[in-house]
């Protein structure tokens, strides 16, 4: 079954993403509300900067304004590059309804994906009162100023949706061999909270861990695309990390698709 083929049928599969996300909406919400921590963190550093601003390694000050407009645009972000095929590929594995899904003449990553891209329409919208927030109280003052950084910004936010669909399909093909996956994808996601800037900015991290963290795929997922969106980089510098964040979308597509295939071999030969 060919992978690229089915391109034709994207629109119809995006309708119908959308109805769904649009009938199970409520789960949207709580997930939603799930990713509020930025909010919490906002509270947190901004009575830090109240008392002094916090000055990072990098020679960076951090002050109240650029944590508001920090976490702001983290929550937002966070938005558009969620993914959650892991947890769709483990219920339909252990309910058996993934075998309905290979019988249709598409391949599942396909639908896994539409599934996940369709809800954005409404992820974006929940943003929307934030952006507004983010004008009201004059952190937009904090965006990137430079315009050759704003070609980029679509770039970095599909780079880093790839990076955690694949990981995801990469964790989920996990549970063809395993009674499921999900305890791997908790380690993934406390690695993320960790090192994608997510509960603090990455600029703030000492040196050693600023480096640990440029070599592991969770700040290109969730904290570059912040960074570029608040002109953190030059351009230079935006380039190399955007490079960096789709050689980690690529490669992480390449172990998902591998995974997926021997998953799916062993699935069909026990009778799934």
């Amino acid at each position: 079954m060919s992978l690229w083929r089915p391109l034709k049928v994207l629109p119809t599969l995006m309708r119908v993403g959308f109805a769904e996300s649009l009938a199970y909406r409520a789960e949207m919400i709580i997930w939603v509300f799930a990713t509020t921590m930025p909010f919490v963190m906002l509270a947190l550093w901004s009575a830090v900067a109240h008392a002094a601003p916090v000055a990072s390694s990098s020679g960076r000050s951090w002050g109240s304004a650029e944590f508001v407009a920090y976490f702001l645009t983290m929550f937002m972000v966070r938005q558009l590059v969620s993914a959650w095929a892991a947890w769709e590929i483990n219920f339909e594995i252990r309910q058996g309804t993934l075998a309905m899904r290979l019988l249709k003449p598409l391949h599942p990553v396909w639908s896994f994906a539409t599934s996940n891209v369709a809800a954005m329409p409404l992820r974006a919208a929940v943003s929307i009162p934030v952006l507004v927030v983010l004008f009201a109280v004059g952190a937009h003052r904090q965006l990137a100023s430079d315009w050759r950084l704003w070609p980029l910004v679509p770039f970095a936010l599909l780079g880093g949706w790839l990076i955690a669909f694949f990981a995801n399909v990469a964790i989920g093909s996990l549970a063809f061999r395993m009674e499921q996956s999900l305890k791997v994808m908790d380690v993934w996601f406390t690695c993320f909270f960790v090192f994608s800037g997510y509960l603090v900015p990455t600029d703030l991290f000492p040196p050693w861990l600023r480096a640990v963290a440029a070599y592991l795929p969770f700040r290109y997922q969730l904290g570059f695309p912040v960074e570029l969106l608040l002109g953190q980089h030059e351009l230079g510098s935006a380039l190399r990390m955007l490079a960096a964040q789709w050689a980690w979308a690529l490669g992480l597509m390449t172990v998902a698709l591998v995974l997926w295939r021997l998953g799916v071999r062993r699935f069909q030969a026990v009778g799934g």
